[in-house]
């Protein structure tokens, strides 16, 4: 047996339901076994934390090797917003919280949430563009000094 994980920073890059969910649900399910966590959210993964964007984040049906047969339908207009649809009520029926809630609920956890700076200075946001539980805009460097002595997790 090795030695128990203390400490994980996950990096959330992908702005749709299947690549928000498995960071959030490992960060959740990290600071219920009492282990120290930080997300750190980059690239298309900032729309989890838009004010204005986390509320309509679908599922990618375009591209999606795990859509199998949908995936050569995700290019009819309306797909993507069926295959969320699903999925959401999928979701409900094993009470997996939308994005929102469970933000806030991860947060009051005291698990870390921060944003990429260069990829917020990439897509001209600010830091009022985010939800109130991001706890600030850090460089690489920065995130790299929080996830010291932990493991790094890429979703």
């Amino acid at each position: 047996m090795g030695d128990a994980i203390e400490k994980v920073s996950i990096i959330i890059s992908k702005g749709s339901l299947e690549g928000v969910y498995p960071g959030l649900i490992m960060a959740n399910g990290a600071r219920a076994e009492g282990i120290e966590a930080n997300l750190f959210f980059t690239f298309f993964g900032l729309d989890a934390i838009h004010a204005k964007r986390l509320s309509h984040i679908k599922v990618a049906a375009v591209g999606n090797p795990g859509m199998h047969m949908a995936s050569l339908l995700g290019v009819l207009p309306g797909m993507s917003a069926i295959a969320t649809h699903m999925m959401s009520r999928k979701m409900e029926t094993f009470d997996i919280p939308g994005i929102p809630e469970f933000m806030e609920m991860i947060a009051d956890t005291g698990c870390g949430m921060y944003a990429c700076k260069a990829s917020v200075e990439l897509f001209g946001f600010t830091k009022d563009d985010f939800i109130s539980q991001v706890q600030d805009i850090i460089t690489v460097g920065e995130f790299y000094e929080k996830a010291a002595g932990g493991e790094i997790i890429f979703t």
